[in-house]
C-alpha cells in the first residue's frame, strides 16, 4: 500500500511538473527568446551565392516539410531583392524546394543541386567542395533555430558565409499552440549541438 501512495505521489509531481511546463511554454515568450538566441540578427544580406539548407522531413518524391516551406518562401523573395546569382540547394530532400522555386520562376540554370547530404555536417562537407572556387559573397538560409549550428559548421570547415534565418519557429509560436511543438523542435535542436560540440564541428 505504501509502495502504490509512493508511486501515486510521483505520478502526480511529473504531471503537475509537466503541467506547468506546458502552461509556461504555452503563455510566456520563451520559445520566442529562445528562437532569437539561436537564431542572431534576423537580416536580409544580398550576395551572389545562397546556400539553401533542405530540412528534415523532405523525401526524395518532391515532399516538402513546414521547415522547408519557410527557406523556400525566404529564398524566393531573397532572390527577387538580393542579386544572388546561384541559389545551392543543400540535402537529399531537395526536389520539393527545387521544385518550388522553379514553378516561382526562377530560372533552371541558377540552380546547383547537392543531393548526397543528410545532415548538416554533411551540408557543409559537400557543399565547400561547391563553392569554394565559386567567386562572390556567400550567403547560407536555413531555419532561424538552426542557424547557429548551421553557421558554427559551415565557418569551422572554411566557408565565410553570412546568414540568413528564415523565421520558421519564429511563425509557430505566433500563435500559442504551437509554442509547445516549437519548444520540442528547441530542445531537439540543443541536444544537436551539444553533440556537435562534442564532436568538434562547431
Amino acid at each position: 500500500m505504501n509502495q502504490l501512495r509512493k508511486a501515486a505521489r510521483i505520478l502526480f509531481c511529473l504531471l503537475a511538473a509537466l503541467g506547468f511546463l506546458m502552461v509556461l511554454v504555452s503563455f510566456t515568450p520563451i520559445v520566442n527568446w529562445w528562437t532569437k538566441a539561436y537564431a542572431g540578427p534576423i537580416s536580409q544580406p544580398k550576395g551572389d551565392v545562397l546556400i539553401l539548407l533542405s530540412a528534415a522531413g523532405d523525401n526524395e518524391f518532391g515532399g516538402i516539410s513546414y521547415s522547408s516551406y519557410w527557406r523556400s518562401r525566404q529564398a524566393l523573395y531573397a532572390w527577387q531583392t538580393g542579386g544572388f546569382k546561384k541559389i545551392v540547394i543543400c540535402g537529399y530532400g531537395d526536389p520539393g524546394i527545387f521544385d518550388y522555386l522553379l514553378g516561382q520562376g526562377i530560372p533552371r540554370d541558377a540552380f546547383i543541386l547537392e543531393r548526397r547530404s543528410t545532415s548538416t555536417r554533411e551540408n557543409a562537407v559537400e557543399t565547400a567542395r561547391l563553392v569554394q572556387s565559386m567567386p562572390g559573397r556567400k550567403v547560407l538560409l536555413t531555419s532561424d533555430y538552426h542557424m547557429l549550428r548551421a553557421l558554427a559548421v559551415f565557418h569551422s570547415l572554411k566557408i565565410d558565409a553570412a546568414p540568413m534565418a528564415a523565421p520558421d519557429l519564429l511563425y509557430a509560436a505566433e500563435h500559442w499552440r504551437g509554442r509547445f511543438p516549437a519548444f520540442e523542435t528547441l530542445v531537439a535542436e540543443s541536444a544537436k549541438i551539444a553533440y556537435y560540440e562534442l564532436r568538434g564541428w562547431m
